[in-house]
């Protein structure tokens, strides 16, 4: 591969010019998602109900429209309200309009047989005296009023956009006097914005993020040249990620939006190992081309394997039941491979053709040869060269006699190694018992349930939406019961939902209201259920198909709309769900007449199930990570030592994990859900490349001592370096104006750094321990490792 890169350069390039093409066109596929597709799979049973049963048969959005100023009762309001509500009624997808206008006007008609807004503000203050439970949920007080509009609960989020435009456009014709504020509001104004800034929140994290990497590469990765090559290394490595999202349908949610700070944070370390890798060969006086063969011969393997096992702990994503976490794993998969693709072909070209141009530029010639006078010019008078002077001078100085001197961080990391080996005992011991202590916490973690803390809550149509649900009765959260039944209009069903709603909201606290069919029904006849099917059926016929529509469909299906309140805030998961369990145990209880079968769905009730889903699951996916990553590493190298080695300490950091989340008291949610597997994926890379150089030193000759001294040295100044770029990509997430990206950020900044400080203080005496069993009396490790050779060996011959 290395003469293969080596010989093929130009066309390589070209290729990678041609990715950047595609990649370009295929990003402009990518789509926002934030529906209900992205919390529960479209295959489960709770979607079908949620989505097929309700969404789609009797689910309407509301879109708001708040009215304030001095007085809403006027002429001039009440004149702008009807012109907006005609110009809104002809919009697409628009299904009804209630505002104070049409019911003054209604009462008009039936006083006077005009339809139109009477002539004089007093007329109009009389007829809202008269009748003030007909304007109770429209008119809040003499300086608020609500506009309703109903649009179709199944629109997709570019409907939703064309009709809130279409709106805005009739608003700014409606003509509302000067003076009076306008706010628009609702749900899908709501999730529309979540969207926007979405969008706008990740371009900055990548612009905080790369700003941040400029700043750690030039303090930490001084010890080479061209220090800062790495960072539009992993940034190409993104950009093929985003095509490759678009090609494949790849969706961006809430959560995968963290992906791409967490993917330059990764990725970067790729270009790290192969940058610093190259540079080490050049300074051990290779050529351009030596050096770029030896470093894919030596380095490219063992990044791969790092990648490999990355990758499988990513794969554990893919078991959890909700699609925005399995598409997180899919981007994660898909950035890393990206990412070493750009770093093993981009990065190394690009890396001999600065070396090359160096070797050939007449200035670098002179400026070598100047160096070189002056460093002779040292030795006659018996002084060594100035470290200022060495093209390495930040990790290190080149000494008289030609040999590179360790630099600081170097000697820091033989010191902690020297440490960790002297008191390794006590180091284990104390990393077992805190790993414990860890998991057992973890357990008790809570779980945040209220997914407006998600988003920012200084964000201005958050505000609205909230000033909203604290002004209008029924906007809070719902439970939908779904009858499906053999006759809408049987007398009996329509008693039995009578007393099943009146039963929920005299007997359930968190149940403030229940509505119906029945409502509508018992309206029109004074009060009373009709005796016979076909005066129910003849009450159905006049009632209007807007009122009608979100309660029954056709002859089979009923809907009953259980208001709850704020409950997704007040009661948590546990609690929402015993909150169902009790409505079903009702409806057991009550029993509805033979034929009627019910199920219980709503939004409320996918949430709760995602929720529930992401924090049972999250254990289960933290352990199928290590079993994966375990098996993958022991089909690598075949051998349980280097199976086991870079496992461990990973475990131990999942363990501090909890630790750290207790004590900040950081709740689970959709993203810190997925950290174990995280942690692993990225954490178990710096283990194995400490590793691979460990066993390569050993093969040279050294003892188990002094390989781990020099992999610690060598291998682990570019682990500082890439562990520093990690986490100030990580840092990024900190300053994202979402909270549960924020603290996903924080937490893995914290992780991260934990994964380092393991790599250096558990990992050393660890794989000491493990690899000097074979010296002494075999261990269990090493009857297992037999075991299994023989066991090979059987079945081959066989």
């Amino acid at each position: 591969m290395g003469f293969f890169i080596l010989n093929n350069r130009k066309v390589t390039m070209a290729l990678v010019f041609l990715l950047i093409l595609l990649s370009l066109q295929g990003a402009q596929y990518i789509e926002m998602a934030s529906g209900t597709e992205t919390q529960v799979s479209k295959d489960s049973q709770l979607y079908k109900d949620y989505d097929h049963l309700f969404l789609k048969t009797f689910s309407t959005d509301s879109i708001i429209l708040m009215v304030e100023g001095n007085d809403v009762g006027t002429r001039a309001i009440m004149k702008a309200a009807d012109l907006l509500e005609q110009q809104v009624l002809i919009v697409p997808g628009v299904t009804t309009v209630s505002s104070p206008a049409s019911i003054i006007k209604q009462i008009n008609y039936a006083e006077s047989g005009r339809l139109k807004i009477p002539d004089s503000d007093r007329e109009i203050r009389e007829m809202m005296e008269r009748y003030p439970e007909y304007f109770k949920n429209l008119v809040i007080d003499k300086t608020h009023a609500l506009i309703i509009i109903q649009i179709e609960g199944d629109s997709t989020n570019q409907q939703q956009e064309d009709m809130i435009n279409d709106i805005e456009l009739a608003l700014e014709g409606a003509e509302f006097p000067p003076g009076y504020k306008l706010t628009l509001t609702g749900k899908p104004s709501l999730m529309l914005d979540i969207q926007s800034e979405m969008g706008t929140s990740m371009g900055t994290l990548l612009g905080i993020a790369g700003i941040l990497m400029v700043v750690v590469l030039l303090l930490v990765f001084r010890n080479v040249r061209w220090g800062l090559l790495p960072l539009p290394v992993v940034l190409l490595g993104v950009l093929f990620t985003f095509g490759v999202m678009g090609y494949l349908g790849v969706p961006m949610t809430m959560v995968s939006m963290a992906a791409f700070p967490v993917l330059i944070g990764i990725g970067i370390d790729y270009s790290i190992q192969f940058h610093n890798r190259m540079e080490e060969e050049i300074r051990a006086g290779k050529t351009s081309s030596q050096a770029l063969v030896s470093t894919v011969k030596n380095t490219a393997p063992a990044v791969l394997i790092a990648l490999v096992m990355t990758a499988l702990g990513f794969i554990s994503l893919f078991t959890s039941v909700v699609p925005m976490i399995q598409d997180f794993g899919k981007l994660l998969l898909i950035g890393v491979i990206m990412c070493y693709i750009s770093s093993l072909f981009f990065g190394l070209i690009t890396l001999y053709s600065f070396d090359w141009i160096s070797r050939k530029n007449p200035y670098g010639l002179f400026m070598k040869k100047l160096k070189k006078s002056k460093a002779d010019d040292s030795e006659d008078h018996g002084l060594e060269s100035d470290s200022k002077n060495s093209e390495y001078s930040g990790y290190g100085s080149i000494s008289v006699t030609g040999e590179r001197e360790p630099g600081i961080i170097e000697k820091i990391l033989r010191k902690i190694t020297g440490l960790t080996l002297k008191y390794s005992t006590l180091v284990l011991i104390f990393a077992l018992f805190t790993c414990c202590a860890g998991l057992y916490v973890d357990q008790s973690i809570p779980i945040q349930t209220d997914t407006n803390s998600f988003i920012p809550q200084d964000m201005p149509s958050l505000i609205n939406y909230k000033n909203m649900q604290n002004i209008l009765s029924g906007s809070g959260d719902h439970l939908n019961v779904i009858l499906r039944v053999k006759d809408t209009s049987d007398p009996e069903l329509l008693r039995w939902i009578d007393e099943f709603c009146r039963h929920e909201v005299e007997n359930r606290g968190h149940v403030h209201s229940a509505s119906s069919i029945v409502d509508l029904v018992k309206e029109r006849n004074s009060g009373i259920i009709p005796e016979t099917s076909e005066e129910i059926q003849a009450i159905y016929d006049e009632i209007p198909a807007s009122q009608k529509q979100q309660y029954i469909e056709g002859g089979q299906l009923l809907h009953i709309d259980l208001d709850i309140g704020n409950a997704m805030a007040d009661l948590e998961v546990a609690g929402i769900k015993e909150l169902r369990d009790i409505i079903l145990q009702d409806i057991q209880w009550l029993q509805p007449p033979p034929g009627v079968s019910v199920t219980v769905t709503g939004n409320s009730v996918v949430i709760i199930d995602m929720l529930a889903g992401l924090t049972t699951g999250r254990s289960q996916m933290t352990l199928l990570g290590v079993f994966l990553v375990f098996v993958g590493l022991l089909v690598v190298y075949r051998n349980i030592v280097k199976a086991l080695s870079p496992i461990i300490p990973m475990l131990v950091v999942i363990g501090w994990s909890g630790l750290v989340m207790e004590g900040l008291r950081i709740a689970y949610n959709p993203m810190t859900a997925v950290m174990g597997a995280l942690i692993l994926g990225v954490g178990s890379e710096y283990a194995i490349l400490m590793m691979e150089r460990y066993f390569e030193e050993k093969n040279a000759g050294m003892s188990p001592v002094e390989a781990i001294f020099q992999a610690s040295s060598t291998t682990g100044t570019a682990l500082i370096a890439s562990g520093a770029t990690t986490v100030f990509g990580f840092a990024a997430l900190i300053f994202s104006p979402f909270p549960m990206i924020s603290n996903f950020g924080l937490v893995t900044v914290i992780d991260v750094l934990l994964a380092l400080v393991v790599t250096f203080v558990i990992f050393p005496p660890l794989i000491v321990l493990m690899d000097s069993q074979g010296g002494k009396k075999p261990g269990i490790l090493e009857k297992i490792g037999v075991f299994m050779k023989n066991l090979r060996a059987k079945y081959s011959v066989t």
